[in-house]
């Protein structure tokens, strides 16, 4: 069973970093190219970064370059996304992506959402007689 597994997303303030992974299981993962895109709510989905079967060449997003670096760990099949000076227009579910060399499979993960804000998460405030 094919799976992409995300972890590391959340709420940040302007200019805060995050790390996102991706571990995947299912597949031979060396043997994909992994991307990592994300889609703001109104917006299309777009390619973020890009990384090449063993790592060589990485691509990114005009938008991301200088403050994102993606990277891959074939021995433990996981790709991530460090994501430095964050930006509010950054806020989005962010997905990553394995596209076969030379063949048409692709699989995508479930996504996650990644919020930068100036607000907090906020606190419950209950009263109750």
């Amino acid at each position: 069973q094919v799976q992409l597994v995300e972890s590391g997303g959340g709420l940040v303030q302007p200019g805060g970093s995050l790390r996102l992974s991706c571990a995947a299981s299912g597949f031979t993962f060396r043997y994909y190219v992994m991307k990592w895109y994300r889609q703001a709510p109104g917006k299309e989905r777009e390619m973020v970064a890009g990384v090449t079967i063993d790592g060589g060449r990485k691509s990114y997003a005009e938008s991301v370059k200088g403050r994102f670096a993606i990277s891959r760990d074939n021995v433990r099949a996981t790709v991530s996304l460090q994501m430095n000076s964050l930006k509010l227009e950054d806020t989005a579910v962010y997905y990553c992506k394995a596209e076969g060399m030379g063949s048409n499979s692709e699989y995508w993960s479930q996504g996650t959402q990644v919020t930068v804000s100036d607000w907090g998460q906020g606190t419950q405030v209950t009263v109750s007689s």
